[in-house]
């Protein structure tokens, strides 16, 4: 469990058992007394009301006020966010879609205008459809937890993107491609990249991804990749 993962634990923690002692604290998120410590004095810095109260059966208690997730939310958490409703919206299954759509205008107006910036160059490589019935999802696996973050900084910054690939016969393989667009079939997620070796836009299953890493040191200019009828670009969400 990271800094961010742990002190999110901590955040957790409080809210929903009101009040917590350290040593339970430091238990629950496997960390030792000091670095807690360390961690409930860095989430006050960041605005975090976490009072002490003192005597026999006292601990931490955190201020519902004080809660200030919006501003410690990434690009890529946004996009997670913006993304999954989308998707969820182009299955005709998000019931409560304009309230989904007024909570990620907040969390948008939240976000400072560099992050603003990169969220915008986000979605505009963001497309969506409908998958064929003929395609089958009887394999479809979990997506690499790492995939998304790995995709923000090699997408942003121009990166090419390493991972290992195991296509429809299970044969897996090493490819070195350069991210260009995300595409949305539900319930499949692809990613869409132009890989130098083949001289060609090629499809991969998001799912069938492992181990994916950003290549520092070399940029590729962006490409306009070709999508079938049918296929549209997420576009902004209303507000």
């Amino acid at each position: 469990m990271n800094v961010h993962q742990r002190q999110d634990a901590i955040v957790r923690l409080l809210r929903r058992n009101g009040t917590a002692t350290i040593a339970d604290l430091a238990k629950e998120v496997g960390a030792s007394r000091r670095t807690l410590l360390r961690d409930i004095g860095a989430l006050r810095e960041a605005g975090f009301v976490i009072h002490a109260e003192p005597g026999r059966g006292g601990g931490l208690r955190l201020d519902p006020q004080s809660v200030q997730t919006t501003a410690r939310l990434s690009v890529a958490e946004v996009f997670a966010l913006l993304i999954s409703v989308a998707a969820v919206r182009a299955a005709g299954g998000l019931p409560f879609s304009r309230l989904a759509d007024a909570g990620l205008a907040k969390i948008e107006k939240a976000l400072p205008p560099d992050k603003i910036q990169d969220l915008r160059r986000f979605l505009e490589c963001l497309y969506i459809g409908e998958l064929s019935p003929r395609v089958d999802t009887s394999d479809m696996g979990v997506m690499d937890p790492c995939l998304l973050p790995a995709f923000e900084t090699a997408f942003l910054g121009r990166h090419p993107l390493r991972f290992q690939y195991r296509d429809a016969k299970g044969i897996v393989t090493k490819r070195l491609v350069e991210p260009q667009a995300m595409l949305i079939l539900p319930p499949l997620w692809y990613l869409v990249a132009w890989d130098p070796a083949r001289d060609d836009f090629r499809h991969f299953r998001m799912d069938r991804i492992s181990e994916p890493e950003y290549v520092e040191g070399g940029t590729f200019r962006r490409r306009n990749a070709p999508f079938k009828k049918g296929i549209r670009p997420l576009g902004p969400l209303p507000s």
